[in-house]
């Protein structure tokens, strides 16, 4: 298992880092390739559905996740 790489994000207009497994950030990548979007945009969105209680790196880990499931489905 990879260690977590921190990278920057810019989330409207605002700078924040998120450390992802690099196999995370490679799926992320592709995700956001697939959807026609840039990782900012595909960040924001993730950011504006997730609760309260969970952090940006878990939101982007589980909508991996899901992506993949719902995708293999």
């Amino acid at each position: 298992m990879s260690r977590p790489v921190k990278h920057s994000l810019t989330i409207r207009g605002h700078r924040t880092s998120v450390s992802l497994e690099e196999p995370f950030w490679l799926a992320f990548r592709e995700i956001a390739a697939a959807r026609g979007l840039g990782l900012n945009e595909l960040a924001a969105e993730i950011d504006e559905e997730r609760g309260a209680e969970s952090g940006l790196a878990s939101a982007i880990r589980v909508y991996v996740l899901d992506w993949h499931r719902r995708r293999d489905a």
